[in-house]
């Protein structure tokens, strides 16, 4: 029931959930209260829903989990009717998925878009939120859930000059919904991380240039995309149920993949190389799984480091430009592992240039190009692969106050501080999905906003059948958990990297390693654990001051 009244002039209106995002967790969060009776509104600033694949149409953009488990789970008649194309999905066909299942289950009449939410503050006396969207409304609800992704918060850095610059700029991660044609141009893109990888052998083919501005080299392996065979379709969809298990409870990140049994140091140099190679033609991240200590030991690390710069050497004609491409200051599988297809090989195009600005950054934007290391590239378009605030970038933007006034930017000013990556304390009724503490970026992002949005309907089922009113994580589980998950990060070669995962592409951003590196079949036991002992570690009260714990820490 939606009850509207006047405040102070302001139409407001009064749900039991309000959910910030209508990407691939706002929608199956939505579908997941209103099945439970809730009240729901979801805010989504895109003009459709989608969320990454709705923002992210740079050309080449494609999921690097295989289609056939980058996909829901939680309707079987969804995962039957549904047909992919592709091994890896484009982005265009990700995004009719999410239109589909958006209408499928009648999902739009709850989702407002192209409206940001602005600020959301935690009323003690009523044990509910206000949210307030830039159009000047202002809701209630009692839930206030984070749908809003990790990698949403597309950023630029401050070059000199960028006002300046008279010709077209885009960022990889805010294109177009047009298409953008560089015929006849001489571009530059700055950057090489995933999405620069997947875009720059599509732009390099239209361009009457392309300057690629290198900071830092990425480790890359073969997609080896291709027509998904109608066989191989049947053959998941006949054993989806067990197959989906297995990803949730017995994977590390959430893909089904051969767990191996060895270490890389146990092989032979020979039978190394090809393990190797077996991986490298199988293509795609699964390239990781050749051994089963490839991120916990360094010199077994080095072996596949060095695997891959061989091919890299092997790939790129000119020796000094492959020199270049070979990364050297971060183990592989530390940062995500980019795939790719013919990336390595665009680097033999007459018409590409790579320019390394790590030895000499960029000085300045100049109106028709920019200056490194004191020499100027004329240019008519700027790509912007700079990456992304992530994690905590888009739910930053948000003045979020929970107890006492106190802001979300304020607490986590030193790096974020949950409990198991769902609530953080002192921020009531307030859920994340896939937030920092969790697996999150580190697996297959379906399986855990799954594993997340069933954790959070559980818990406000449990609520509600025990006329329970506000849910917020104790102070000593999050900073056990917080403990906790750097602890499991150290143990790794992860925090080696200069990442996303730690913040560090972020100017003054704390360097704290923000995923749970556990593994998503641990992280799922843990929480199905903490449910189990009557939620553990979330104090449970039914409202108002002096209101009587009923699950305590």
């Amino acid at each position: 029931m939606i009850a509207s009244q006047q405040d102070s002039g302001v139409h407001s209106e009064t749900y039991d959930a309000v959910i910030v995002g209508a990407g691939f967790a706002g929608l199956y969060m939505l579908h997941r209260l209103r099945g439970l009776g809730l009240s729901v509104r979801v805010y989504e600033q895109g003009g459709d829903v989608g969320g990454t694949w709705y923002w992210n149409r740079y050309p080449g953009a494609r999921c690097d989990v295989e289609s056939m488990q980058y996909s829901y789970s939680f309707s079987e008649e969804l995962q039957r009717e549904w047909e992919w194309s592709e091994r890896y999905a484009p982005q265009p066909e990700i995004l009719r998925y999410a239109n589909h299942v958006a209408d499928r289950f009648d999902l739009r009449r709850d989702i407002q878009l192209g409206t940001r939410v602005e600020a959301a503050t935690f009323h003690e006396d009523e044990s509910r939120w206000s949210v307030a969207t830039q159009d000047g409304k202002t809701v209630s609800a009692a839930y206030f859930i984070l749908a809003t992704g990790c990698l949403s918060n597309a950023r630029i850095p401050d070059f000199k000059g960028l006002d300046r610059f008279r010709g077209a700029t885009y960022h990889t991660g805010h294109w177009p919904h047009e298409k953008v044609d560089f015929t006849g141009q001489r571009v530059g893109i700055i950057g090489t991380g995933s999405s620069a990888i997947q875009s720059i052998p599509i732009i390099a083919g239209e361009a009457l240039h392309l300057f690629v501005f290198q900071r830092t080299p990425n480790f890359s392996v073969p997609a080896h995309n291709a027509s998904l065979p109608p066989e191989i379709e049947r053959e998941w969809k006949a054993d989806y149920t067990n197959r989906r298990r297995r990803a949730r409870e017995e994977s590390r990140n959430g893909i089904l993949t051969v767990i191996p049994e060895r270490g890389a140091l146990d092989d032979t140099e020979e039978a190394r190389r090809l393990e190797y190679e077996a991986g490298w033609r199988r293509g795609g991240i699964s390239f990781m799984a050749s051994y089963n200590n490839l991120l916990l030991d360094q010199a077994s690390n080095e072996t596949a480091c060095e695997f891959v710069r061989s091919k890299i050497a092997e790939i790129v004609r000119d020796p000094a430009v492959a020199k270049l491409l070979e990364p050297h200051d971060h183990p592989i599988g530390s940062k995500r592992l980019c795939v790719d297809t013919g990336y390595y090989e665009t680097f033999n195009r007459p018409n590409v240039t790579l320019v390394d600005i790590r030895s000499h950054s960029i000085e300045e934007i100049l109106p028709d190009g920019l200056r490194t290391g004191g020499k100027d590239y004329q240019l008519d378009s700027i790509v912007f692969g700079t990456g992304f605030d992530a994690m905590t970038g888009s739910v930053a933007k948000i003045d979020i106050r929970g107890r006492a006034g106190t802001t979300l930017n304020q607490k986590w000013a030193e790096g974020p501080r949950t409990y198991l990556g769902l609530m953080s304390a002192g921020f009531p009724n307030m859920f994340i999905i896939t937030g920092p503490g969790s697996p999150s970026v580190l697996s297959n992002m379906i399986v855990s906003i799954e594993q997340h949005v069933d954790w959070i309907s559980d818990c406000v089922s449990y609520m509600r059948e025990r006329n329970l009113v506000v849910v917020e994580a104790t102070k000593s589980a999050e900073d056990h958990w917080v403990t906790q998950v750097n602890e499991v990060a150290s143990s790794t070669l992860y925090p080696q990297a200069n990442s996303w995962y730690m913040g560090a592409n972020i100017p003054g951003k704390p360097r704290i390693f923000m995923p749970y590196i556990g593994g998503v079949g641990a992280y799922r036991q843990i929480c199905n654990g903490v449910a189990a002992r009557g939620y553990e570690g979330f104090r449970m009260t039914s409202g108002g001051h002096g209101a009587i714990p009923v699950a305590a820490e």
